[in-house]
């Protein structure tokens, strides 16, 4: 039976706090109990960037990828969110795993205050930091990651706090 809302299943997730220059990475154990921020990745291109996240799911044995939507104040897609939004569906689908997404708006803000990290750290703990409070959301609220097979990512204008594959763009609307 399909959950719409609620905390999703436990499993071993990959939360995933995806910017231009590194990607924060944050797991947690299959009954999804301790979470743990993990090293972040030095973003170089994309294939490099997949083999890495790959590695990882094969030693964590990832079943489901969350990736954080940075949207605004509002929830409305930022033109960083669209990025997060377009890589998140290239890895889910090239690494072939069910994909959530959630809304990470302050997650950084909220890391640098809980890990007493400064927002000009470029060593990645913080973009960790922020993937490990994006995790602990998820846990808490969904939604049910989904296979990613046909679906592309059109644009969106707001994300709902949901998530599911009902707000997920169709193939083709972009």
């Amino acid at each position: 039976m399909l959950k719409l809302s609620g905390p999703p299943a436990p499993r071993s997730v990959l939360s995933l706090d995806i910017g231009r220059r590194r990607i924060g990475m944050a797991g947690c154990d299959p009954l999804g109990i301790t979470i743990k921020p993990l090293q972040p990745l030095q973003r170089r291109s994309f294939s490099l960037d997949l083999a890495k996240i790959s590695n990882v799911c094969s030693k964590r044995d990832v079943r489901s990828l969350i990736v954080g939507l940075p949207l605004d104040v509002t929830g409305k897609f930022t033109s960083q969110s669209h990025h997060c939004w377009r890589y998140g569906f290239r890895l889910a689908k090239a690494l072939g795993i069910p994909l959530a997404m959630a809304n990470e708006y302050g997650s950084s803000i909220e890391a640098a205050a809980l890990y007493k990290l400064h927002n000009s750290d470029r060593s990645g703990r913080l973009d960790s930091a922020a993937a490990a409070l994006l995790l602990e959301q998820w846990l808490q609220e969904g939604p049910e990651p989904v296979l990613i097979q046909s679906l592309v990512p059109k644009k969106a204008k707001t994300f709902s706090r949901v998530g599911g594959p009902s707000s997920w763009p169709e193939a083709g609307d972009q």
